[in-house]
């Protein structure tokens, strides 16, 4: 029965943020189960080479598309491309997020210096983008007769951040665009669970902290905040995609599932 639940060959999913760190391992499942995949990401080289990769080794379709999720023109193209190739969709990822970085002036500095510029750049890629995705794919979602659309948020979409996480650590921050962008993300989720039911589920995905290249010092005051005593990895954050994005949860819309170790429970 399980084999029949995780079945995704002839299913070909859309992924945004395609080429980074957490989605090549996601996608690497979907690739497995039998998925094929359009993977949507800015940075052109390391999207053709994951595309590459994954149809190597799993040899199910990979199509890689080059897009900028700040530009509507893009998307909007990027979609068209889409529709074109596969009339009907079973599985929209909105997995690209605006993280920033501390050298974007504007962005992890205190609230006062933080720049609406780069408030406005973070709620395009992190929440109209993915609205804009959701509308202008639903029709081959809801032609599949399953569709499927799984949102990434964050423990920071629902709970404050501990800012003593990051004292003393000049290269990071939590700026209030990210909150408010996943918060937003969030909520769209549930609003669209009931606008495009029953032809298509919608759910999120908010991981806690993913162990990347964090400093030692955050990793250490993170985990001891933690229940689980670590960061999440990527293979935590696949298996509960392959979930979302499968039959396990067919009876599953309108939800926030909140992958953090228990980081949220206190």
């Amino acid at each position: 029965m399980v084999s029949e639940l995780t079945n995704l060959q002839g299913q070909t999913a859309v992924v945004t943020g395609g080429a980074g760190g957490l989605a090549s391992t996601f996608c690497e499942a979907l690739c497995e189960l039998g998925a094929d995949l359009m993977l949507l990401d800015c940075n052109e080289e390391a999207v053709r080479a994951a595309a590459a990769r994954l149809h190597e080794k799993y040899g199910t379709e990979v199509t890689p598309l080059v897009v900028d999720l700040e530009n509507e023109e893009s998307l909007r193209e990027a979609m068209a491309f889409a529709l074109q190739h596969r009339p009907k969709l079973e599985i929209l990822i909105n997995g690209a997020a605006f993280c920033g970085s501390y050298r974007l002036e504007g962005w992890a500095v205190p609230f006062e210096q933080q720049s609406v510029e780069v408030w406005r750049r973070a709620l395009e890629v992190n929440l109209t983008a993915a609205f804009t995705l959701s509308q202008g794919l639903a029709p081959a979602l809801r032609a599949s007769g399953n569709g499927r659309i799984i949102n990434f948020g964050s423990i920071y979409g629902v709970s404050a951040p501990d800012f003593s996480l990051y004292e003393g650590l000049p290269d990071m921050g939590n700026p209030a665009a990210y909150a408010a962008s996943k918060g937003g993300l969030i909520q769209l989720t549930k609003w669209l669970a009931t606008v495009l039911a029953p032809d298509i589920r919608v759910n999120c995905l908010s991981p806690g902290g993913v162990y990347s290249i964090q400093s030692e010092e955050f990793v250490r005051r993170y985990s001891a905040k933690t229940p689980l005593g670590r960061m999440a990895d990527s293979v935590d954050i696949a298996g509960v995609v392959v979930f979302l994005a499968t039959d396990l949860s067919r009876y599953m819309t309108g939800q926030n599932l909140v992958v953090d170790g228990g980081w949220t429970v206190w």
